[in-house]
């Protein structure tokens, strides 16, 4: 029998974030039936990141400091015909950018980076509309509209200018037969917003793991068609079933980028995709099964995907999408003791990440609290819970290909469970006013 030798490794990993975040809201009718509503948002965060990993004969030295933002301004104007048909139009604009530099060394020899010093900015307007008609009182038909330009500018390491633009219709109807029964439609195209991160070089040195930035990306699209059925019962209580399914142009993912320096992974758009949902969500009051003042509420989500591999050119799901999720909610009220006591559950999950060279593999597993909030006043709330009371820990398995995972080799496997432990948690609000 043969074990692997001890070899002592030693991370340190510190993040320090600053942000702010200003808006105002602002909205004005106008007779009975036209209103406005004008709408500002602020944001700014500045991160900065430092990782460092040392081992017998290796050290990493890992640094980014980002600043980004983005200012948002929005503007709605209602108009409600009659009782049955109404009118929504607007428009918005937004400018965000990110301003990011990266330095990497490993033993002490600086490493190049894709993108690691760059400035990225986004201009983007949209104008839209949309109509809701009450064609029957069982029957309610929406359709909307959506018009949205965007202009991508990066300046630094990478320098680079594209516009765009979309169009992003959609229609709705909502069917109810009974009183307790409702049946929804929906056929929408969606654009997703880009992830300023992405455009940026990042590391994970404890993991092993270096991503590029990519500022050449564009937004991610999807044709979503989807039906809902829900069913209501007892007093509070109801069912919610959903399926999805989308059509995606531009996913964003895992591909690799070359370089004189070597082959670095990043997000790419790598093609077209799909993706399909199965929803069912539960609010389930426990008064007719003897528990009065309790509910249980439940919602679970199973997702299957498919994308052509960059690397493999073979067909696998999508990056980071978790098969399955799941959570219960149980709460209890008990009025004459001032109490609420419960569990929330948070379902295990698996993420898979598929990058050039690797398949990254995180699961976590399921997570409980166990809580109660007194009321000793009407004015003071305690709340105590037991957090991780099931020990959940998260397990990583990197299956790394010596050349990429196109060359016929055994990969190298690294496998870390980390336990997070038990954790309490004791909250005392006291609330003032007359």
């Amino acid at each position: 029998m043969t074990f692997p030798d001890r070899r002592v490794a030693f991370g340190h990993d510190e993040v320090d974030t600053e942000s702010l975040e200003l808006g105002g809201r602002w909205s004005r009718n106008f007779g009975t039936r036209t209103g406005l509503e004008l709408v500002a948002i602020q944001q700014t965060e500045q991160v900065t990141i430092a990782s460092n990993f040392d081992a017998p004969g290796e050290s990493v030295a890992f640094s980014r400091e980002s600043d980004l933002g983005e200012s948002i301004g929005r503007a709605k104007l209602s108009y409600r015909h009659s009782d049955k048909l109404s009118f929504e139009a607007g428009a918005e604009g937004a400018f965000n950018w990110l301003e990011g530099e990266t330095r990497l060394a490993v033993n002490g020899a600086p490493v190049d980076l894709p993108a690691a010093d760059v400035r990225v900015e986004e201009k983007r307007g949209e104008v839209f509309g949309k109509a809701v008609w009450l064609a029957h009182p069982k029957l309610t038909l929406e359709g909307g509209l959506r018009y949205e330009g965007s202009n991508i500018s990066s300046e630094g390491d990478v320098e680079l200018e594209k516009t765009l633009y979309f169009l992003k219709p959609r229609a709705a109807l909502s069917w109810a037969p009974s009183g307790a029964t409702q049946v929804r439609l929906r056929v929408e195209r969606v654009v997703g917003q880009l992830d300023f991160d992405d455009f940026v070089s990042s590391d994970s040195v404890n993991a092993s793991t270096l991503t590029a930035g990519n500022p050449d990306l564009n937004p991610e699209q999807e044709w979503v068609i989807e039906a809902a059925l829900e069913q209501r019962f007892w007093d509070g209580g109801a069912i919610v079933l959903t399926v999805r399914r989308s059509s995606l142009t531009d996913v964003i993912d895992r591909a690799p980028i070359r370089t004189p320096d070597g082959v670095f992974d990043a997000p790419a758009n790598i093609g077209d995709g799909t993706r399909e949902e199965l929803a069912v969500n539960l609010t389930l009051p426990l008064a007719k099964l003897g528990l009065k003042g309790a509910q249980l509420q439940a919602e679970s989500t199973w997702r299957r995907s498919e994308v052509t591999d960059p690397t493999t050119l073979q067909t696998r799901e999508i990056s980071g999408l978790r098969p399955l999720e799941w959570e219960l909610h149980f709460t209890h009220d008990l009025p004459r003791l001032n109490t609420t006591w419960g569990a929330n559950v948070f379902g295990s999950w698996r993420e898979t990440y598929y990058r050039f060279d690797e398949v990254d593999i995180v699961k976590l597993k399921t997570f409980v609290e166990l809580f109660a909030e007194v009321r000793p006043r009407s004015d003071v709330n305690v709340r105590l819970a037991l957090m991780n009371a099931g020990d959940r820990g998260q397990r990583r398995t990197r299956y790394v290909y010596a050349g990429g995972r196109d060359v016929v080799a055994a990969p190298e496997v690294f496998d870390r469970d980390l336990q997070f432990g038990r954790m309490f948690y004791v909250r005392v609000r006291k609330t003032f006013g007359g």
